[in-house]
C-alpha cells in the first residue's frame, strides 16, 4: 500500500510564541484568580481593630523627677499605650491594588504571622476612589490612628500595586517617611503603566498612567525622605506595561529593586519565595544598624526566582 506523502508543515501565525514560562506565569494568575474570586466576599467586610494588648495593662506606679525628661509624672495613663519593647517590630499595614480588598493579603498575612509579625492591619479603601491623593491622606490618617493604639512611632507598608503607588505618595508628598520605615511595592507603577487603554475611563487608572500629574509629583525632588523602598517587579508581569515601570528609580530615594521570575501580577502577594524575601525586607537592619544582612544597597538590585 502505498503511503501519501507528509503534509507540509502549517505556517506559524505572526508574533512571538508563548515561552514556556509565560504559559506556567499564565496558568498560577488565572489558579490565582480564582482563588482570589472565592476569597474575595470575605475581606469586604473591614478588618475588626480590637484594642493593642499594650494598651489595657494595668498601669505602674506613678515615677517622677529625673524618670522624665520634664520632671513630670511618667505613668501611663489607663487606655494608653505602654512603652514598647526593644525587639518589638513595627506594625505592618496591608494595602491592597485596584477594584479589591484586604483578601489578597489572606497568604501573605499567614506568612508574616508565622514568622512573628504580630502586629497586622489590613486596609480597605473604597473602590469608588477617584484620586491616588484623596486615598494617600486616608491612609495617613489610619497610620497615625495605628500608631496611637499600638503605640509604635512607626509603621511598615506593603502595597500591592495601586495599593503600593498610594503609600508611596503618602511617604514621597504628605510627610509619611516620618511615619513609615520600609515600603514594600509589589508590581506597583512607579513610573506609569500604559495598560488596559479601555480603563482609562476611570480617573485613578488614569493617574497610574506614565506622564499623569501625580507620577510627575513624584518624579520631583525628595530629599531627605527617610523611608526605605522594596520594589518587586516580575519579568511577567503583564499589567506593568513596560515591566521596568515597577521599579522605584529616583535619585532621592534609599530604593532596592527585587527582579521576580516565574510569575505575574496577581501572584506577587501570594508566591512563598515573594513571602520570604518581603519578611526578609521587614526584617533588614535600618541604618546604623548591622547591614549584613540588608536586601540590598540604595538603588540596587537583586532577584528572587
Amino acid at each position: 500500500m502505498k503511503l501519501l506523502p507528509p503534509l507540509p508543515p502549517l505556517p506559524r501565525p505572526p508574533g512571538p510564541r508563548m515561552s514556556s514560562a509565560l504559559l506556567g506565569a499564565t496558568a498560577l494568575e488565572l489558579a490565582v484568580l480564582v482563588g482570589h474570586l472565592i476569597a474575595y466576599p470575605f475581606g469586604l467586610i473591614p478588618e475588626r481593630r480590637p484594642p493593642h494588648p499594650r494598651a489595657t495593662r494595668p498601669t505602674r506606679p506613678a515615677n517622677t523627677g529625673a524618670d522624665s525628661p520634664d520632671g513630670g509624672d511618667t505613668t501611663p495613663h489607663a487606655g494608653t499605650a505602654l512603652p514598647l519593647a526593644a525587639d518589638d517590630a513595627p506594625p505592618v499595614v496591608l494595602l491592597h491594588g485596584f477594584i479589591d480588598n484586604r483578601s489578597a493579603f489572606v497568604v501573605l498575612r499567614r506568612a508574616l504571622t508565622r514568622h512573628g509579625h504580630r502586629h497586622l492591619e489590613s486596609l480597605n479603601y473604597s473602590p469608588l476612589t477617584r484620586d491616588i491623593r484623596a486615598a494617600a491622606e486616608l491612609l495617613g490618617l489610619h497610620v497615625e490612628e495605628i500608631r496611637a493604639r499600638t503605640g509604635h512611632s512607626q509603621v511598615d507598608i506593603v502595597g500591592h500595586s495601586l495599593g503600593g503607588l498610594i503609600a508611596r505618595y503618602y511617604v514621597q508628598r504628605l510627610g509619611g517617611d516620618r511615619r513609615v520605615r520600609t515600603l514594600v511595592t509589589l508590581g506597583t507603577p512607579h513610573g506609569g503603566t500604559a495598560v488596559a487603554p479601555g480603563a482609562g475611563i476611570h480617573p485613578i487608572v488614569r493617574q497610574m498612567r506614565g506622564g499623569s500629574s501625580v507620577i510627575e509629583e513624584l518624579r520631583s525632588p525628595a530629599p531627605g525622605c527617610r523611608t526605605r523602598f522594596v520594589s518587586f517587579w516580575s519579568e511577567l508581569d503583564q499589567v506593568m506595561v513596560p515591566v521596568e515601570t515597577a521599579c522605584v528609580d529616583h535619585p532621592d530615594l534609599d530604593a532596592v529593586n527585587v527582579r521576580v521570575t516565574g510569575i505575574g501580577h496577581l501572584a506577587l502577594p501570594v508566591h512563598p519565595t515573594v513571602a520570604a524575601a518581603i519578611l526578609e525586607a521587614l526584617d533588614a537592619p535600618e541604618a546604623g544598624e548591622d547591614t549584613a544582612t540588608a536586601t540590598g544597597s540604595s538603588t540596587g538590585a537583586t532577584s528572587a526566582a
